[in-house]
């Protein structure tokens, strides 16, 4: 599978939180380090993973394809959401080191916008076989 189709499948699966779409474009046995340090590996801790998108709504993401090969790829993203639970919240603060910020209870839930770049690498099949990813979040708006 090209790099192009890859990113145009994953834009799709996490626009419309499918976590089935997302764990069809990896090997059986591929790996989503959605951080330098977390990894998930096989289909079913990548749809586990992505279960976090469903806490995710008016999601939209962009992306320029920066190399490409038949197996190895690199793309600069740009990804926004609304957040839709204080559950989501909670997980983003955490992740992105930005504890709760002044956010007081009660306060609407933000929109946040992700900025990162993706590595891919894929198995002579065209299966993702790696996807490494890099990226800054901040409070959209």
């Amino acid at each position: 599978m090209p790099i192009q189709q890859f990113m145009q499948t994953y834009k799709r699966a996490w626009e419309t939180s499918d976590e089935h779409l997302l764990a069809s474009l990896f090997a059986p046995d591929g790996c989503y380090h959605n951080t330098p340090f977390a990894v998930q590996r096989g289909h079913e801790q990548i749809r586990q993973y992505w279960q976090r998108t469903k806490l995710q709504k008016d999601i939209a993401l962009s992306f320029d394809i920066l190399d490409a090969s038949p197996t190895r790829g690199m793309a600069h993203w740009h990804t926004t959401y609304q957040v839709t639970s204080e559950e989501m919240f909670a997980m983003w603060a955490s992740s992105s080191g930005t504890n709760a910020l002044a956010r007081q209870p009660g306060d609407p839930l933000p929109r946040l916008a992700l900025d990162g770049i993706a590595l891919i690498e894929l198995d002579d099949g065209g299966l993702c076989q790696h996807l490494r990813l890099w990226w800054h979040s901040v409070i959209d708006g």
